[in-house]
């Protein structure tokens, strides 16, 4: 792509890359470091494409975009993202971004870009939006860090962000590791994060074993067996398929959004993202209330499950990437459609606010999987302060095999 120019036909990670980045006020925080944002968070100046050839809703700018600027870090470019954030490949009317571990491979999103951005050190964090796992699937995918703060964390607004849905968007960064993810947190609550000791806590291990390949399963189980190594007790938790509740819901927002495109005869969306634009388009109010009664019930699950639990340990995604035009995965169930296999693992925590620490996990032919930490809401400093405890772990030469003391299903 040209400097200084928005090209639809380039494919890969840079949506529009301008001649100058926006350079950071000096001597802020975070001075030195550098950063994307995904294309749909307004930038003053800067086109909005969100991945698609239709006609968007404006959009103003970015209240998060503006802060980080104040506090010293430069914005590079814009990131290709899944078109209008409503999938779970990269895909978008102008190509994809290539996984950086196997260019054969799809980088997962929506935010695509974002999680290649910073897995090829082109910035040192990313700015994404995470609906329904749309940070945590590309960090997994991409070896990379995704963090998705709790709903409605002022730190993270999503104001000036062209809105999925409303009632599951959230923004958040994508970095190389949790210490950038603990600087940005850090800059923009003035308050330090610290390393968290596991030492005593009680952990929950969501465990879908059908729901996994072997190095999914294998990543989940080692993140459990060094929580027990760090001074953890470790105990089952199940968890329910809830895409029934989430599909409506998000589907029907996001036609709403959308409204004035759809009422074109030819809205300039890919065919995929356009059926399910008018799926959520024909939803009746009976449905989409009858899915937010259910997003209801699985909430009040979720807080009982996690009661008297610290932290929740689960799989990020059910294999690793999928060859770009795969549209299934072969998990220990059988062969899976895509969508659901990926989503029924994420939705549960962005359909109700919890925040989430995404870590990836290399597999032996090269390419990534992860898990997700789950803390409770509002809760989000000491998930990330417990988050590095446990990278630091994972990376430290001495984290020698144990077995894990406590039965997982």
């Amino acid at each position: 792509m040209k400097p200084g120019r928005s090209s639809p036909e380039q494919t890969g990670i840079w949506a529009y890359l301008p001649a100058r980045p926006l350079a950071g006020r000096a001597g802020g925080p975070l001075s030195g470091l550098t950063f994307s944002a995904k294309d749909l968070f307004g930038v003053d100046g800067w086109p909005l494409q969100a991945g698609t050839l239709a006609p968007l809703p404006p959009v103003e700018e970015s209240p998060l975009v503006t802060r980080l600027l104040e506090l010293g870090a430069t914005l590079v470019g814009k990131t290709h993202l899944h078109e209008i954030a409503l999938g779970i490949t990269g895909a978008n009317r102008f190509g994809g971004t290539p996984n950086p571990l196997d260019p054969a491979r799809v980088t997962g999103g929506s935010s695509s870009g974002a999680a290649a951005s910073v897995a090829l050190g082109l910035c040192d964090f990313a700015l994404g939006t995470d609906t329904g796992g749309s940070i945590r699937v590309p960090a997994a995918w991409c070896g990379v860090v995704g963090f998705k703060p709790s709903k409605g964390d002022p730190l993270w607004p999503t104001g000036g962000v062209l809105p999925l849905s409303q009632t599951c968007d959230h923004a958040g960064p994508l970095a190389r590791d949790v210490e950038a993810v603990m600087r940005v947190q850090e800059a923009l609550s003035g308050q330090q994060v610290a390393v968290q000791s596991w030492r005593g806590l009680r952990v929950g291990v969501w465990n879908p074993a059908g729901w996994l390949d072997e190095h999914a399963q294998a990543a989940l189980l080692e993140a459990a067996r060094q929580a027990e190594a760090l001074g953890a007790t470790v105990s089952a938790v199940t968890l329910p398929d809830m895409l029934d509740a989430y599909s409506d819901i998000v589907q029907s927002e996001a036609a709403a959004v959308h409204a004035s495109a759809l009422a074109l005869d030819e809205p300039g969306f890919s065919a995929g993202t356009l059926a399910l634009l008018r799926r959520g388009a024909g939803l009746t109010p009976e449905v989409v209330t009858a899915a937010r009664e259910r997003r209801e019930r699985y909430g009040a699950l979720l807080a009982e499950r996690m009661n008297g639990l610290d932290l929740l340990l689960a799989p990020a995604v059910p294999t690793s990437a999928p060859i770009t035009g795969q549209d299934t995965v072969n998990v220990a169930e059988g062969s899976v459609p895509l969508r659901v296999a990926v989503l029924r693992l994420t939705v549960p925590f962005s359909m109700l606010g919890w925040p989430v620490l995404a870590l990836p996990s290399r597999t032996p032919d090269g390419l990534s999987v992860g898990v997700q930490l789950v803390g409770h809401p509002g809760d989000d400093a000491r998930l990330l302060g417990l988050g590095r405890a446990l990278e630091t772990r994972r990376d430290s030469a001495d984290s020698a095999a144990q077995p894990i003391q406590t039965p997982l299903p």
